[in-house]
């Protein structure tokens, strides 16, 4: 047992839990930069675990002993209890739906008395794990479709339960696994399929369908008049300009539809057209009625409320920011949910420009030390879950600064580290603290 700890305190990469350190204090001095008053004594707020930030200051101590339990475990545990952990996953998030509190409008939260947990996001965990696990079996031949299917299924598993809890910000987090999963030989078409439809997603956003699904038909058919001597040659790239109207049809006249009108809540499709500057066409029945309590008709700006004074709130900071508990859009409270979604705009009003650069650099330099970490790994397993844990954390920094400087529709994403949240800081304290601690082992073979 000495030997071990000897070890662990030898191997463990010191870098990475400096960068961790230093993110999760800074998310710390934002959300008191919110939420502190000038007249409120800070220490016994700090203490009382009535406010946010106080809050926040005892989930750091309990992730810092966890973080420690973890350092301390045998590495070989986390090969050995993978699925178990991703069964008890699945069974905490279908316990949602007996036992689960609403919060914002979503049924995913279980209540603990001093914390809400929210299986979706610690599920990333397990999900990351149980990836690893099938990834690194020798039985496991990645090149072979049905192993393919399997290790889909077991990321996108997850997804389906979140829809269900109108969590669709989150679903889309297991979409990173893809990543890992190409990284281990996963065949590019899908990945490029999944580019082409994420263009066609965009496309539909800018244009009406009826216009689309002419435009597609005409390309089509000019596309088959240029090649129409070579296609009575082969017959089969006539079958392929087929195949590709005919998915690019349906995907932007059945799929895209049946998404916004059924997969996203209102608010969320609202946020999302208004983002290219057109009313929602999939619920124009809605957009006449009154307001029950006003009267009066809904106003756009109300769904782009929160990312208005967001952009305000980052622009007034300036370069070099307003200083520490000056800002006067975070302290007077404009901004919904800044101590949460929108934490990153207390840093650009506190501190700015500069300040921004920092966290950014900070971020990247975690995620460019978790690759670094994944790629000098003997091990397999290992190796996927370094990237899974890259991956998650790319999207959540990605699309949480994204939305909050309106370029990314609000989904509901946590800035790693940073978010005020026991989940959210638990679940990535210990998506990071795995790593760190099969890093310890990394000339071991784990499986």
């Amino acid at each position: 047992m000495l030997q071990q700890r000897q070890n662990i305190a030898t191997q463990k990469d010191s870098i990475i839990i400096w960068l961790y350190g230093i993110i999760a204090l800074i998310g710390l001095i934002c959300i008191i930069s919110v939420e502190h008053k000038s007249n409120d004594d800070f220490f016994k707020s700090l203490l009382g675990f009535q406010k946010n930030y106080s809050k926040q200051f005892f989930y750091l101590i309990i992730c810092t002993v966890i973080a420690t339990f973890i350092l301390l475990t045998d590495s070989k545990f986390f090969t050995a209890t993978p699925n178990l952990l991703y069964a008890i996953g699945i069974l905490l998030m279908l316990a949602t739906f007996v036992i689960g509190k609403t919060v914002n409008g979503s049924k995913s939260w279980i209540p603990l008395g001093f914390m809400n947990l929210q299986p979706v996001e610690t599920c990333k965990i397990f999900a990351s794990l149980a990836l690893a696990k099938y990834l690194s079996r020798p039985e496991t031949d990645f090149s072979k479709p049905r192993s393919q299917m399997i290790a889909t299924s077991i990321c996108f598993l997850p997804i389906i339960f979140s829809l269900l809890q109108n969590e669709t910000g989150l679903a889309l987090v297991y979409l990173t696994f893809l990543l890992p999963m190409y990284r281990e030989g996963f065949p590019p078409i899908y990945l490029i399929l999944g580019v082409s439809l994420g263009i066609l997603l965009i496309v539909s956003l800018l244009f009406p369908t009826n216009q689309l699904l002419i435009a597609f038909t005409c390309i089509a058919l000019l596309v088959a008049y240029f090649l129409k001597r070579k296609i009575k040659r082969n017959k089969s790239i006539l079958l392929l300009i087929v195949i590709t109207w005919g998915i690019s049809a349906a995907f932007v006249g059945v799929a895209v539809p049946f998404m916004f009108k059924h997969v996203f809540q209102k608010y969320q499709s609202d946020r999302i057209f208004s983002m290219v500057g057109r009313d929602n066409p999939f619920i124009e029945q809605e957009d006449g009625k009154n307001d029950v309590e006003t009267g009066k008709k809904p106003s756009k700006d109300k769904e782009n409320y929160n990312v208005k004074q967001s952009k305000i709130a980052i622009g007034s900071g300036g370069f070099f920011g307003k200083g520490f508990m000056k800002g006067t859009q975070t302290q007077g409270d404009f901004v919904p949910e800044q101590h949460t979604d929108f934490i990153f705009t207390s840093l650009g009003e506190n501190f700015g420009f500069v300040g921004c650069t920092i966290l950014m650099l900070l971020y990247l330099g975690l995620l460019l030390r978790i690759i670094f970490i994944a790629e000098r790994q003997r091990s397999t397993f290992s190796r996927v879950y370094g990237y899974c844990v890259a991956a998650i954390i790319f999207f959540h920094v990605a699309i949480n600064i994204g939305m909050t400087i309106g370029l990314a529709p609000v989904i509901g994403i946590t800035l790693p580290l940073m978010s005020y949240g026991g989940s959210s800081l638990l679940t990535f304290t210990i998506l990071i603290f795995i790593l760190v601690r099969l890093d310890a082992d990394r000339q071991m073979v784990l499986r």
